[in-house]
């Protein structure tokens, strides 16, 4: 019983770290979006595209060193920030789906984020905690390949 309660605090604790980087994500990503949309009067796609980029650079860096954080990732460095960028994609194009969504049927961008936000809340932390940044990577199965030793034309495989 020890055991689970630690579990659950250990969870709880992390779920809290995670909605704090989100939140730093989003409000980075928000200000960049306020700047991009009513300082440079850039269109949609430019603004929430900039806006994303830094909030996934802050994303990421608080993902990975403070919230998930573990040595097992070192060793995964390409294969963790591989799947992060399979993540963010998805994500980028989920969500500009439901921001455009919703302002064409009239809701101001500044508040689909908000919806946009919600919707990814739950989803990005399952997806960070059990597959982005695992506390454990499986290892993978080696495949054998068989070799085949060159021979020069010629000389046969086998000696008399």
């Amino acid at each position: 019983m020890a055991k689970n309660k630690k579990t659950h605090r250990k969870l709880f604790i992390q779920f809290a770290q995670y909605s704090i980087s989100g939140g730093a994500y989003f409000w980075s990503g928000y200000l960049v979006f306020f700047v991009a949309d009513k300082g440079f009067h850039w269109n949609l796609w430019w603004a929430k595209l900039s806006s994303n980029v830094v909030g996934w650079t802050v994303n990421y860096t608080l993902q990975r060193y403070w919230v998930f954080a573990n040595q097992n990732l070192g060793k995964h460095k390409t294969q963790v920030t591989g799947r992060y960028a399979v993540v963010t994609l998805v994500d980028f194009v989920l969500d500009y789906i439901i921001v455009a969504s919703l302002k064409h049927y009239g809701l101001t961008p500044y508040l689909g984020q908000f919806a946009s936000a919600g919707f990814f809340t739950f989803w990005n932390f399952l997806l960070y905690k059990y597959w982005v940044f695992p506390e454990k990577f499986v290892a993978r199965k080696k495949t054998h390949t068989l070799r085949i030793a060159h021979r020069p034309h010629g000389h046969s495989a086998y000696r008399k």
